[in-house]
């Protein structure tokens, strides 16, 4: 009989320490769930850039307010760059003859009424000079010393290279979105500063063997740097429009397989993945993930990326 009163006080004994285990446990005050469920939503502690106003400064961080912003089409068409045939002469002989002295080379800069060859002729009774008629540059030379030459015969090609055309090739589809008196910006690599420049003329007809039209540009050509040849980019700038948000193509940053802005909040940077609607050689439209008012960085999103990549930003920072 004690054994069994022992037993059932052992028993009761566990039953009321478990007891009051549970009452302890159910007097706790409740931890707050973790960081990223409480205040963050959706949003991954990975994915937020905390910085300081001095970070911004030393990273090379820019914010602006989205908003609207005039957009203005365009299209690129290639061309090449020709001498001005209204500054350009054949130089020929006024009489046959034989080439007695040659006194120019392609390349030489002349001046107007220099000498560029003696011809002896018959018919002119006594050797003649040949001269050219304007200041410019020999761009081709066809005469020797001793060589007998004809009326026909084109013994230099001399321009006048201050101008030159800029030939761009049209093709049949964007006829009608070119005209005289659009803006157009010349561009042929890095060898050349883009320029800007007016069409000046259309060709009324299209090239049977290639079906593209002919629009021309002048330019102004005073250091040379424009060279007949050379194969141009030319960018026609068409019509103007007006989008709710844009942003700066520097803004946008490809992060984990999308096109994303970061945004700025209270708590950091956070990269925002958009949509993007038209655009033209600076902006694009933004036509979702964006608001009109929200900041977002307009420069430096690159190292954002790139740091956000490697994790070294914020940790420490946050939270």
């Amino acid at each position: 009989m004690k054994t069994t009163n022992l037993s059932l006080l052992h028993n009761g004994g566990i039953t009321l320490a478990v007891l009051i285990l549970c009452a302890l446990f159910l007097a706790m005050p409740q931890r707050p769930a973790l960081a990223l469920e409480a205040g963050h939503d959706d949003l991954d502690h990975e994915e937020l850039v905390p910085l300081s106003a001095a970070e911004m400064r030393e990273f090379g961080i820019v914010v602006t307010p989205a908003g609207s912003a005039t957009l203005t089409g365009s299209i690129d068409l290639p061309g090449e760059i020709q001498a001005n045939d209204n500054t350009l002469a054949h130089i020929v002989p006024r009489f046959p003859g034989i080439v007695t002295d040659v006194r120019a080379q392609a390349g030489d800069r002349v001046k107007a009424g220099q000498v560029l060859a003696v011809i002896e002729s018959d018919a002119s009774l006594a050797p003649y000079e040949m001269k050219t008629l304007f200041a410019g540059t020999v761009i081709a030379k066809h005469i020797t010393r001793g060589e007998a030459v004809s009326r026909e015969h084109a013994a230099f090609v001399v321009a006048d290279l201050s101008t030159v055309w800029a030939d761009i090739t049209v093709y049949q589809r964007d006829l009608g979105r070119v005209a005289v008196g659009q803006e157009v910006r010349i561009s042929a690599g890095h060898a050349h500063a883009p320029v800007t420049g007016t069409i000046s003329y259309v060709a009324p007809v299209v090239d049977e063997a290639t079906r593209t039209a002919l629009a021309r540009v002048v330019l102004a050509n005073g250091n040379g740097s424009w060279r007949p040849g050379t194969f141009i980019t030319a960018r026609i700038l068409l019509n103007s429009f007006t989008v709710p948000v844009a942003v700066p193509r520097t803004a946008l940053q490809h992060f984990e397989g999308q096109d994303v802005v970061f945004v700025q909040t209270d708590e950091g940077f956070v990269p925002r993945p958009v949509t993007i609607g038209r655009s033209d050689e600076d902006r694009l439209e933004i036509t979702a993930g964006l608001a009109a008012g929200e900041t977002y960085v307009s420069q430096g999103g690159f190292t954002l990326k790139a740091e956000l990549g490697k994790g070294s930003f914020g940790h420490g920072h946050a939270h």
